[in-house]
């Protein structure tokens, strides 16, 4: 299980490495909704995230971030 302030924290740094913007859209009942240079990601808000779940949020953000960005 992933913690979901640390797949946050863990992308915003990414994002901040890569000169590209990484903020939340919005925030419903049961998903944030945060946009990743134009690219929506939404999260869901629960404290822990499954671990194939985040490779999944993670490999969304491939397109602005790259290729197994995550794994570097």
């Amino acid at each position: 299980m992933t913690k979901r302030s640390e797949l946050i924290k863990k992308i915003a740094e990414a994002a901040r490495t890569g000169d590209v913007t990484w903020e939340l859209a919005r925030a419903g009942g049961n998903h944030s909704v945060f946009k990743l240079g134009g690219k929506q990601i939404p999260i869901g808000r629960h404290a822990e995230i499954d671990d194939r779940l985040a490779v999944t949020i993670y490999k969304q953000c491939e397109e602005v971030l790259g290729k197994g960005w995550w794994r570097k």
